[in-house]
């Protein structure tokens, strides 16, 4: 495979779309449970075995952002359900689980970081290497959980990596990015999104600057006053006598700021870790994805990876494809429950034929 290959637009046979080919391996999917490292969370979930086939590659699905269960529920769509499902079934082991604090899993989801994902990851790992019949073990990850499979493999402990609409970029570029994307699509004045944009903007500065020191608070409430004095000023002269009904939540952004989250992600930088990917990987990303642009992050893995000599890598952009690798028509989040599916056939035909050369051959 040539390295850094950019896959546009394949056409496929829609015979490989999801669930529909009666001729692969039958499965058999189990209730599981195991406990990470230090023993302080027990996971809940769901593995899935070909029961055709003495040995198998097997794969460990993780979650992006927000507490998820093991389907990978979002907005109406289980998508790890539909990739378990056509995985299992193309001759994969797959272990899905809920995230902390969901379902049967322990935990406090709300005090962990993208890093704790990781090591979630690569517990999960380890308990599916033990398992029998298993001869190789990689992570698919969608979007946080594609950063947080990119820190994992930097271990060397996985066998092979896919991110699907997966952050790829600096967090404070990935707010920025997504915030002005977001902001791009509301149905606002040019006015006000070049109200929201500044102060977002000036609010994602300050964030980044004073991230892990005490003084955080203080900076973040001095830069939104400052900045609120003179956007009052601006509107009073430029809208005499209109009501304003822009509004900066002020304390809620402090709450979250402040989080071990958000600081992390704020200071989180994908290159050192891609750097010591040596495995095979995949990064698919929809061309109509406002949460992960597509263009961004995968110029990121692309140039990171060819010049850290992985040999063994493609990027795909898929048109037309959200954030959630569904066919949208706005686009936006508000339109997500009203997609059908739970994964694009034209996704699954490019995930699938990836991996039948690089981990099935």
């Amino acid at each position: 495979m040539r390295k850094g290959k950019k896959w546009i637009g394949w056409l496929l046979c829609c015979a490989l779309a999801l669930n529909v080919n009666a001729q692969q391996s039958a499965c058999r999917s189990d209730s599981v449970s195991f406990f990470n490292r230090d023993q302080s969370i027990r996971f809940g979930g769901t593995l899935t075995v070909p029961t055709q086939r003495k040995s198998f590659p097997a794969v460990v699905l993780v979650s992006g952002t927000g507490k998820q269960n093991r389907d990978g529920l979002m907005a109406g769509h289980a998508m790890f359900r539909a990739l378990a499902d056509s995985l299992t079934r193309m001759g994969f082991a797959v272990l899905r689980t809920d995230d902390r604090g969901v379902g049967t899993t322990t935990g406090v989801y709300e005090t962990a970081t993208t890093a704790d994902f990781a090591a979630d990851a690569l517990d999960a790992v380890a308990w599916l290497r033990k398992q029998p019949g298993v001869i190789s073990a990689g992570l698919i990850g969608h979007s946080e959980g594609g950063a947080a499979a990119i820190i994992a493999a930097a271990t060397g402990k996985v066998d092979f990596v896919v991110t699907l609409a997966g952050l790829a970029t600096r967090g404070i570029d990935a707010l920025k990015l997504q915030n002005q994307a977001i902001i791009n699509a509301a149905p606002i004045s040019d006015y006000d999104k070049h109200r929201h944009q500044t102060i977002t903007t000036l609010m994602f500065d300050t964030a980044y600057q004073y991230a892990y020191t005490n003084i955080m608070e203080a900076k973040l409430r001095s830069t939104y006053n400052a900045w609120k004095q003179a956007d009052d000023s601006a509107f009073a002269k430029d809208m005499p006598g209109k009501h304003d009904h822009m509004r900066f939540f002020i304390d809620s952004y402090i709450r979250q700021a402040t989080g071990a989250w958000y600081q992390f992600h704020l200071r989180y930088d994908p290159v050192p870790y891609l750097q010591r990917i040596r495995v095979p990987l995949l990064a698919m990303n929809g061309d109509r994805d406002i949460m992960v642009p597509y263009r961004e992050n995968l110029d990121v893995v692309e140039t990171t990876l060819c010049a850290a000599g992985n040999k063994v890598f493609a990027v795909k952009v898929l048109p037309g494809l959200n954030h959630l690798m569904l066919r949208c028509h706005t686009c936006t989040n508000e339109e997500l429950p009203q997609l059908p599916g739970d994964f694009d056939p034209e996704a699954w035909a490019a995930l699938k034929q990836w991996l039948q050369e690089q981990i099935t051959r």
